[in-house]
């Protein structure tokens, strides 16, 4: 176990005044063992009694380049001198808007807000606005955001409430919520061809916007099956549907154009966030002009007061600049495959059954020997085997999600050495949870 002769006093601090003692529900682990978190350094952070850890977690997600890079930090320090909220547009703001239309495929208008969950509530809206319908489909097990539209069969949502396969159930997600809100949204079997085609083809006419996470950033990175996207594509345009991703873990992550680019799809809209700032609080969404100019003028509202800020747009930019200056992401997919790999075969070796999930740059594994293309596949999978082997890699010094519905993500600070030096650990944690 963990020295936690300073951590343990301060999280008994935070007990005391913050709820749970976090500021989100998923980072308390128990009143004796949630870390807290003294400093990161490009792929490593450490805890407040100096544990240090190799992170595949990165603020679920939006660590892309590593912590505290000192271009992002330079260009932040630098744009802060100026002031940065202003209740007005800035010059800061155009450069990263141009910067991302000239990445992003199909990208024509857009706009700044702060966290995904504004990204892809502002996201529903207009596509409702534009549409003037109001129910949504959405894919089982995947999440966008906080708010209450979308808390419905989520990675949290037990497989039991989800109802049978071929009539979903919408299963809220926690209380709080108005029980009328379940009747706007439809949810469904991801990678199932058939069932989103006969619901659009059954409620089109009441059905605004599809939302789809192109692979599902909260159940192992599972990937979309061949043509399943292009599929979607092909109904929303038939049936006068919005099509959006939600790309606020893929965007700036799988390829410079995001999911639009590596998966060769383009949407009606989409939500980017986590990795456009490395980690700095900053979200857009955006995409064909036809559908975002029904924004402002009287018709859809969208307003923050922080939306757009100096701090953020200094960070935006500096992602960009360096994502477009080198083949970061290409570079990192490398490494990841090399990782891939490396995980496949000390599981293997272990005469583990498995199966390697996701794309290399948000990738995972889980035990089973079945195939999971979709939440309810996950019924099958041995969620304590991957715990416990988790829970030994912690204390050995790499800290990736214990929960396997969670991927591996990385940056471009995890070195070949790093990822050697995981392997090397994980091939032990391996080891002493199959001698236990």
């Amino acid at each position: 176990m963990f020295n936690r002769e300073k951590s343990q006093p301060i999280f008994d601090r935070a007990l005391s005044v913050l709820v749970k003692g976090v500021s989100s529900n998923f980072r308390y682990l128990g009143k004796d063992e949630t870390p807290i978190i003294s400093r990161g350094k490009g792929a490593r952070m450490w805890d407040a009694d100096g544990n240090e850890f190799i992170d595949y977690r990165l603020g679920w997600g939006p660590i892309i380049l590593g912590h505290a890079d000192d271009r992002v930090n330079q260009a932040v320090a630098a744009a802060i001198e100026n002031g940065i909220t202003f209740a007005a547009t800035t010059e800061l703001e155009v450069d990263v808007a141009e910067k991302i239309k000239e990445m992003v495929p199909g990208m024509e208008k857009l706009r700044f807000t702060n966290t995904g969950t504004e990204a892809t509530m502002h996201a529903l809206r207009t596509a409702r606005g534009y549409t003037n319908k109001e129910k949504f489909i959405k894919f089982e097990g995947q999440y966008h955001g906080a708010h209450d539209y979308v808390l419905f069969s989520t990675a949290s949502s037990p497989v039991s409430a989800l109802g049978e396969r071929s009539a979903p159930t919408p299963a809220q997600v926690g209380s709080g919520i108005p029980d009328k809100i379940r009747d706007y949204v439809y949810c469904l079997p991801f990678n199932d061809f058939d069932a989103v085609e006969q619901c659009i083809k059954n409620h089109h006419g009441e059905v605004a916007a599809l939302f789809v996470e192109p692979c599902l950033g909260n159940i192992a990175g599972i990937e979309p099956n061949n043509g399943f996207l292009i599929h979607l594509r092909s109904l929303c345009d038939k049936y006068g549907i919005v099509l959006v991703f939600d790309e606020v873990k893929t965007g700036f992550r799988l390829a410079n154009g995001g999911a639009r680019e590596a998966y060769g799809v383009i949407p009606d809209i989409s939500t980017y966030a986590k990795s456009l700032g490395n980690g700095f609080p900053v979200a857009a969404f955006g995409g064909n002009k036809d559908v975002m100019n029904v924004v402002g003028g009287g018709n859809v509202t969208h307003a923050g007061t922080f939306g757009g800020n100096g701090l953020s747009m200094a960070a935006a930019k500096a992602v960009l600049d360096i994502l477009t200056a080198s083949p970061v992401l290409d570079n990192l997919a490398r490494r990841g495959e090399r990782l891939k790999a490396g995980l496949d075969q000390i599981l293997t070796e272990a005469n583990l059954p498995h199966q390697m999930t996701g794309h290399p740059n948000i990738q995972s594994f889980l035990i089973t020997e079945n195939p999971v293309k979709e939440v309810r596949d996950f019924s099958h999978t041995d969620e304590e085997m991957y715990e416990k082997i988790l829970t030994h890699l912690y204390h050995l010094g790499v800290w990736a999600e214990g929960d396997s519905r969670e991927p591996w993500f990385l940056c471009e600070s995890h070195s070949n050495e790093i990822i050697d030096e995981t392997l090397n650990k994980f091939q032990e944690a391996v080891k002493r949870t199959l001698d236990k």
